[in-house]
């Protein structure tokens, strides 16, 4: 993708800034002579940032401003490490609610809509994100956080809420809890933005029927602001990105090297106006493409494709790598099978062992489904696995994100 010379300009003042103060990119930029970057090729032969160099600075080692321009932290979950701290000034809070706001209106939200909010609040971001875009627009905000679905549904019945915000398990979740209560004749909901995970078609289809919402993915990451910096369309062909906040590359997961338009690869990220903590060439480890050409909305930012899953999500199995995004897409193309699985890789008797538990529809011939998706698996995947067919509900949900594999070889 072609930087665009504002874009370059902007980084230049950043790289500027953050090379002449102590700091992490002072240290991480060392040697480097800035004014010698004198083009997009340039700039993409400076190192990349990843998750590591973050918990290396905790707690505020990304800092790149005084304390008394920082005006508020984030923090990512810290589930699988020391957490990352992100500081933020007054300025990068009001461009993350500009870009907010961008995303509901591409949505078609307007003032008189109630934007009930399920993701959480305090230091993950979700649910001040999502507060502060509905907020700037002049909407009304329904701030309710995670969990007690009974309270969640009374208040969407009572407020007559208009948009639902949530993750796509959640999402789930109360689309279900509707439908067993018989309850869909008193939701008002019109529209679903969801984020924070990937999600598969049939998944989406499931909500969308259950909840009868349009759907739009909403991206983002705690790194980079949160969620907020790209949004879907009606058309839903993509994710349009705000390259006026961030610039977008997407590389070879393993070479590092820039891969043309229109091919997968993983998505890295610089933003462009960011103060509290800049971040230059940020992995994601999210896999996704550029989709070349415009979109039909006529919307000029460009697009990436839904993400597809993540480069670290791999699973390595007798040789063979497993993505979650194959097994969607597989269950996508059975009759009779959910949604909703978990994959499970066990070590014993000196052998992995693959399970894979599916949900599947009322009334669905278990023996029959079992043979099926084991035989679909091995010609998709590449490997045996023992398909444990379950009824609907069986697996657990979740109110955030949900993990559906499990690797139980470590």
């Amino acid at each position: 993708m072609k930087m665009n010379d504002t874009q370059f300009t902007l980084i230049k003042e950043q790289l500027r800034r953050l090379t002449s103060q102590d700091g992490f990119y002072a240290r991480k930029l060392a040697g480097i002579d800035v004014e010698s970057i004198q083009s997009q090729e340039d700039f993409e032969k400076l190192p990349f940032t990843w998750k590591g160099d973050l918990r290396e600075a905790y707690p505020l080692g990304l800092q790149a401003v005084p304390d008394e321009e920082v005006v508020r932290i984030h923090s990512s979950s810290g589930t699988t490490g020391t957490p990352v701290i992100i500081p933020y000034t007054r300025q990068d809070v009001a461009d993350w609610a500009e870009m907010f706001e961008r995303c509901y209106r591409m949505a078609g939200l307007t003032p008189l809509d109630r934007v009930h909010i399920t993701p959480g609040y305090g230091l993950w971001t979700a649910g001040i994100g999502f507060q502060a875009g509905a907020e700037r627009l002049g909407a009304m905000v329904i701030p309710m956080g995670p969990g007690n679905t009974d309270k969640q549904l009374q208040m969407m019945q009572d407020l007559y809420s208009t948009v639902l915000c949530a993750t796509s398990s959640y999402a789930l979740l109360l689309a279900e809890e509707i439908a067993k209560r018989g309850i869909g004749d008193k939701i008002s909901l019109k529209k679903g933005i969801i984020g924070s995970e990937r999600w598969g078609a049939k998944m989406r289809q499931r909500i969308a029927d259950e909840l009868g919402v349009e759907l739009y993915d909403i991206y983002g990451l705690t790194e980079v602001y949160g969620p907020g910096i790209g949004m879907s369309c009606s058309h839903a062909c993509g994710m349009h990105l705000w390259d006026d906040f961030i610039y977008f590359e997407i590389i070879d997961p393993k070479t590092g090297e820039p891969v043309p338009d229109g091919e997968m690869g993983e998505l890295v990220i610089t933003t462009l106006r960011k103060q509290g903590a800049p971040l230059i060439r940020y992995r994601t480890h999210d896999l996704t493409r550029i989709i070349p050409g415009e979109c039909p909305c006529g919307d000029p930012h460009p697009r990436i494709d839904t993400i597809l899953g993540r480069t670290d999500d791999m699973v390595k199995v007798k040789g063979v790598n497993i993505f979650p995004s194959q097994i969607d897409e597989l269950l996508s193309t059975l009759p009779g099978a959910s949604s909703e699985y978990q994959f499970m890789i066990d070590h014993l008797m000196g052998k992995d062992i693959c399970t894979l538990f599916v949900e599947v529809d009322p009334g669905a011939n278990k023996h029959a489904m079992e043979a099926v998706i084991g035989e679909r698996f091995k010609a998709k995947i590449g490997i045996q696995a023992v398909i444990k067919p379950v009824n609907i509900g069986d697996l657990p949900r979740s109110e955030k994100k949900s993990t559906r594999v499990f690797d139980n070889r470590y």
